[in-house]
């Protein structure tokens, strides 16, 4: 599999994951020098090759001049976000997706829950995003620190997180409750619905809540992504105030 980007290679090679890099021709020395310097420490092969080729190689001109070869992609263990919230010793909050099919989205959603301290992206199997070049590249390399997990069915899995004592809240515009008007001190898991269709009619009604996030301008909704980036934020705001507070999260 060939993954491509500076910020998406550059991670594939600290994590050990890259077969062979490819540079472009005329790539900027001080770029030369540092992909250079790491296909070297790791062990990995570099080859130049012409930009042309590399732009169908990817089928895409956006990737900086900078290739690799990888190892599939792989999903993780249903039960990796757990034992990363226990490794952390922090309460889970999982971004669940719902039939969001843009791999720029689902990487862009991996990338914002990593950064900001999700323990795992959880998406379902039929008419979602795999896990591609376009996800690795636009996640900035967080495909390789998230536990990404792909399940059968996203309602049934739901209701599995609920018996587990997760709490589940739905992002929707009509959602009935504002996002600082619920409790986030617990284990959580929060859905995100695709553009414009939203969550399944199936998907709401396993949801304990849903909320909303308060808008202020004439638009009346937001990128999935940067949907997903405020609610996570939010939840780690509410979390970091209840420590404050002498809370437990």
């Amino acid at each position: 599999m060939l993954i491509y980007g500076r910020h998406a290679v550059a991670e594939a090679l600290r994590e050990g994951q890259v077969v062979r890099l490819f540079l472009a021709h005329g790539i900027e020395r001080a770029a030369r020098t540092e992909f250079g310097d790491a296909a070297r420490a790791a062990g990995v092969p570099l080859e130049e090759r012409p930009r042309i080729e590399l732009d169908q190689a990817v089928r895409s001109t956006h990737h900086q001049g900078v290739v690799a070869e990888v190892a599939e992609l792989a999903y993780a263990d249903p039960e990796a976000p757990f034992e990363l919230a226990v490794e952390r010793g922090e309460r889970l909050l999982l971004v669940c997706l719902d039939h969001v099919t843009d791999p720029r989205n689902y990487g862009a959603i991996i990338r914002s829950a990593e950064a900001l301290g999700a323990h795992g992206v959880v998406s379902e199997a039929r008419r979602s995003a795999p896990l591609s070049p376009v996800v690795a590249k636009t996640s900035a390399g967080a495909t390789a620190h998230l536990p990404l997990v792909q399940v059968v069915n996203l309602p049934r899995y739901l209701e599995e997180l609920k018996e587990r004592g997760v709490w589940v809240y739905g992002s929707a515009g009509d959602g009935e409750r504002g996002v600082r008007e619920v409790d986030w001190d617990r284990d959580v898991a929060i859905v995100i619905g695709a553009e414009g269709e939203g969550m399944r009619r199936l998907v709401r009604a396993r949801c304990d809540e849903v909320v909303h996030l308060p808008l202020r301008g004439h638009t009346n909704s937001l990128n999935a992504g940067v949907a997903a980036a405020l609610l996570v934020h939010e939840a780690w705001m509410a979390r970091a105030s209840a420590r404050a507070r002498g809370g437990t999260s």
